[in-house]
């Protein structure tokens, strides 16, 4: 048997371009720390990666691991992958190192390289399970249940700046993310923390300030999921902002870049966003996932029929000028690195349309995908009328979760509605947005991060409190 196997390959390729992914398998005696290395045959160069530390001199390739993944048992697989650029060819690479010894070839091991970092103790995994309050959630029917089987449902707020900070250059978090302002989202009686992210942000492209970019970005969305645990709440990673230049009807920006909210995801980075960031947690699987925020492409497209068509397979779609990631590619993306955590997915009209959500569900493998809605009082489909004709029959069959809730009224008669209607069918809600921001401009809860409320969001405050448990 080889001492060592190294699958490498492919996974996206573009004109200038491409996405490559490695896993490695170590057949000897476990390691604390690895390092592979590869040489590139066709002028190719790495752009950035993620599950690794990557680097490049000349040809030679070489991935380190990360702090939270160097630990290989015997017969363990680590996977990682990159975005590189490349003209001309985009050959193999022909052997693979690991720690020193050739890889995919039947020999007798060498030594580890004595130049290899050991860490007797062993890396601490930050997304490892840890609190037993923190629910493992499934799909089972209609329902989101734990491991007893037991019905649960997602009650909380989002903690915007994770979006837009980074992009914008001044931070990763708008506000402090430290214990105690995690504390005072759980004094609300909040089991359910939606954070939004920022995909040129997480994969570390060359124009976010370093600062903010690549492992800076992901280590610190990593401890707020872990503080988040620690209160004993549930996250939920979401992909808020992303790259794409989009000129059209409802156009938020005219960058290219990760910006504002664009009509749908990207296939250039969008995947590889979630395979990293699906890669990051799957073996945390108090973890649940929320694809894109608001999907816009009925903006865009000509019909209904086109916009739902691209919503769920992408591609070429009429009105937008990049080639778009359709929900089924951000699924396949993320269940492709085996996690089997929870996904949602929300409908058109910025997630306030699902009207026509089943007929185009993607498929998931893993039997765990949830229905995504958001709903404001400014929106179309924002009465009972509405929610009855077009969310009771989602509702019906698969679980739903209304991932952003709010008014721009500085007051609650609205969300007390909307919570009404959900707490009747038992169903899930987060209300936007724990920051302190001006309500009327935008729909902020607290007015500190100590957990004073705003009058808008003493309402949610007020009506969490009253639930039980």
């Amino acid at each position: 048997m080889p001492a060592c196997t190294v699958e490498y390959s492919v996974t996206s390729q573009w004109d200038t371009g491409f996405q490559g992914a490695v896993k490695i398998t170590n057949n000897t005696a476990a390691v604390s720390s690895w390092r592979l290395g590869f040489d590139f045959a066709g002028g190719q160069k790495i752009d950035q990666g993620w599950n690794a530390k990557w680097s490049q001199s000349g040809t030679t390739v070489t991935a380190t691991n990360e702090g939270w993944n160097g630990t290989l048992g015997t017969g363990a697989s680590v996977s990682a992958g990159f975005i590189a650029s490349w003209s001309g060819s985009n050959a193999v690479p022909a052997a693979f190192r690991l720690n020193g010894t050739t890889c995919n070839v039947d020999t007798e091991p060498t030594p580890t390289d004595p130049t290899e970092p050991t860490d007797p103790t062993g890396p601490t995994d930050p997304t490892d399970p840890g609190d037993d309050a923190v629910p493992v959630l499934h799909v089972a029917g209609n329902n989101l249940v734990d491991a007893d089987g037991t019905t649960r449902r997602l009650l909380g707020v989002n903690r915007s700046g994770g979006e837009f900070m980074c992009v914008q250059g001044r931070g990763i978090f708008d506000g402090p993310v430290d214990d105690a302002s995690v504390q005072a989202i759980a004094d609300w009686n909040a089991n359910t923390v939606r954070i939004p992210l920022n995909e040129e942000c997480w994969l570390g492209l060359s124009h976010i300030d370093a600062r903010y970019a690549g492992a800076n970005y992901i280590n610190a969305v990593k401890d707020l999921v872990s503080r988040v645990k620690a209160h004993g709440m549930t996250p939920m990673l979401e992909l808020h902002w992303s790259w794409g230049q989009y000129t059209g009807n409802s156009a938020g920006c005219s960058d290219v870049h990760a910006s504002c909210q664009k009509p749908m995801p990207n296939m250039q980075y969008t995947p590889a966003f979630w395979a990293s960031v699906a890669s990051t947690f799957k073996d945390d699987p108090t973890v649940v996932f929320d694809l894109f925020n608001e999907p816009y492409p009925d903006r865009a497209t000509a019909t209904t029929t086109q916009a739902w068509q691209c919503w769920r397979d992408g591609g070429t779609c009429p009105g937008i000028e990049y080639e778009v990631a359709g929900m089924q590619d951000l699924v396949d993306s993320i269940r492709d690195t085996g996690a089997r955590n929870p996904i949602l997915a929300g409908g058109l009209a910025y997630a306030n349309d699902l009207s026509q959500w089943l007929t185009y569900r993607p498929t998931d493998p893993a039997g765990n995908l949830v229905a995504a809605w958001h709903v404001y009082n400014f929106n179309s489909c924002s009465n009972e009328s509405c929610w009855n004709s077009t969310l009771a029959p989602v509702a019906a069959q698969v679980p739903l979760v209304a991932g952003e809730i709010g008014e721009n009224t500085c007051s609650h008669g609205f969300v007390d509605q909307v919570m009404k209607w959900f707490d009747d069918r038992d169903l899930s809600y987060l209300g936007w947005t724990w920051n302190t921001w001006d309500c009327s401009s935008g729909p902020s809860l607290i007015s500190d991060y100590d957990g004073t409320p705003t009058a808008y969001g003493i309402g949610l405050r007020d009506h969490l409190r009253s639930l039980d448990g």
